[in-house]
């Protein structure tokens, strides 16, 4: 189960707006760093999607102590780390939205079911289900999980 994720962008507090919004959550700011913030989904597993300023890396404490943040001044903004997440909102909700911010999204197929690729800032992009995607979804994982364990 994974609880929580971490992306850096641009504009923390705009997208931490954005994702709330689509993704029916609600904002904290996350003090451990600054102009970082939270968005808790609500839901049982305590589900939260952590926001850090372009550039932030999280590097081992020297001793025995939390992770450190570090600012990399040439960090590009892409990265291959993303999420699949599903929300409540129609396929023409979350395009409207990439749209009026001039995001990139389009809806794609993955083999067995489609999520739509929603690109935050044009950098970092989340997959986003609908809830019919969401159902195909589970139906296709649950097709792999069933014939791979079955080998």
């Amino acid at each position: 189960m994974i609880h929580h994720y971490s992306i850096s962008v641009g504009n923390t507090k705009y997208v931490a707006d954005v994702l709330a919004n689509l993704l029916n959550g609600t904002i904290t700011k996350f003090n451990p760093h600054n102009d970082s913030y939270i968005i808790w989904l609500g839901n049982e597993y305590g589900t939260a999607i952590e926001l850090f300023p372009n550039g932030t890396e999280m590097i081992p404490d020297a001793k025995n102590g939390q992770a450190n943040f570090v600012i990399n001044a040439q960090h590009s903004g892409f990265s291959a780390t993303h999420a699949a997440i599903s929300t409540k909102r129609s396929k023409e909700e979350i395009l409207d939205v990439a749209k009026g911010l001039a995001w990139r999204a389009l809806e794609l197929p993955r083999g067995g079911f489609s999520v739509i690729e929603f690109w935050i800032e044009n950098k970092v992009m989340i997959e986003l289900l609908t809830p019919n995607m969401t159902k195909d979804y589970l139906l296709a994982t649950k097709k792999f999980m069933t014939e791979y364990t079955n080998k």
